[in-house]
């Protein structure tokens, strides 16, 4: 299972290392290089992360100068930079970009997922009161028949295991799931080594089947339920396995993505402050990346700016540590102890930075004694 950070500060960190490792700094060899991409994806992390739109998050900035000075911001950039900024890098090509840097930060380089679940689910497209649009249809005569007529639609392919979004597919709904399986799964096979796919009966048809299995590998789990009941069974020769080998036992793990669906709407928002069609499927984007980044922890994140190795520790551990650091400096003496003392820097809430020539090496150490642990937990 996953947690989720509710520190500003740590969801700016993570923004950050995730987008310098997979951004340049600046988008031209003439920009005007007063903010990098990496500083900018950042603010648009917090944008989400506050609910707040592009003003909201420039008044939040300037009023939280600690949270700048860990993105290393010199100044607060103007809304309109911000706005210019979020067209640019939730395009499609550069957005896919950072969701594979969260995807390779949480699972790794090469990552296998078991259990992989696709749903889709409507969101708002305005800041409406549901208590109104339900006291007016429950009128004799209301003046509003149905409660919505278009939706931003979210179809997103999560790991069941870390609810981590592999892959997403933003559109206009309402529109039928069963057609659009492989515009949403092709993505994230490309992403991710996936085992097992799980699907309610939205996208229950013979073709997504062939298409995940023969083609893909994928085992797919789907209840052989579209159309018409009958006595019969199914006709193609994979829903006739889904009716009668139908693994119950693992397809109760499809609800994880009803939970992803859950925590994006409760934690970042139902509702998107975009009115055209093309901003809205940015915006849903970076719903889903920044989602991402509130599950991925900072254990070890390296910028590449400059020589510098950030590790979290907890806060349990952090008094143990600088204690067996001080008692391993003066057992080397006084030369070496003031170049390895130099090395080392503390940071609000928990971090460490480590730069300098001992700042590597730690940093190795360090990662090597969480890995080979049993027992170690990511922290939140």
């Amino acid at each position: 299972m996953s947690t989720t950070s509710k520190s500003p500060r740590k969801v700016a960190l993570v923004a950050l290392a995730v987008a310098e490792q997979t951004l340049p700094p600046y988008s031209h060899r003439f920009s005007p290089r007063t903010f990098t991409q990496p500083q900018l994806f950042a603010c648009l992390a917090i944008k989400t992360f506050f609910k707040t739109d592009y003003r909201g998050v420039t008044a939040i900035l300037a009023d939280l100068p600690e949270l700048c000075q860990a993105i290393g911001l010199v100044k607060v950039p103007h809304f309109t930079t911000l706005q210019k900024a979020a067209r640019r890098l939730m395009a499609s090509v550069v957005s896919k970009k950072i969701l594979e840097g969260t995807i390779r930060q949480a699972l790794g380089e090469q990552p296998r997922v078991e259990l992989a679940a696709v749903d889709s689910t409507g969101m708002e497209s305005r800041h409406i009161s549901q208590y109104f649009v339900r006291r007016r249809a429950s009128e004799t005569s209301p003046w509003q028949s149905m409660h919505y007529t278009k939706y931003p639609k979210l179809g997103v392919v999560c790991d069941c295991k870390s609810h981590i979004i592999l892959s997403t597919l933003r559109k206009r709904g309402p529109t039928p799931d069963i057609n659009q399986l492989r515009q949403t799964l092709r993505p994230a096979v490309g992403r991710a080594k996936i085992e097992t796919l799980l699907a309610d009966a939205g996208y229950d048809s013979e073709p997504n089947h062939k298409f995940a299995r023969e083609e893909l590998g994928i085992t797919t789990i789907i209840p052989a339920r579209h159309g018409r009941p009958g006595k019969h069974p199914p006709k193609g020769k994979y829903r006739r396995l889904m009716r009668e080998e139908f693994d119950s036992e693992r397809y109760g793990q499809r609800w994880q993505v009803e939970t992803v669906f859950s925590m994006i709407k409760r934690n970042l928002g139902s509702a998107l402050r975009g009115r055209s069609y093309w901003s809205q499927c940015r915006e849903l984007m970076l719903l889903a990346i920044t989602h991402n980044i509130v599950i991925i922890m900072p254990v070890e994140l390296f910028y590449r700016a400059g020589q510098n190795y950030f590790i979290f520790f907890p806060s349990h551990l952090l008094h143990a540590f600088y204690v067996s650091f001080v008692s391993v400096v003066c057992f080397l003496g006084r030369p070496l102890g003031r170049t390895v003392r130099s090395s080392f820097s503390f940071r609000p809430r928990g971090f460490i930075q480590l730069s300098g020539p001992y700042g590597r090496p730690v940093a190795m150490l360090w990662s090597i004694a969480r890995d080979s642990s049993s027992s170690g937990r990511r922290c939140t």
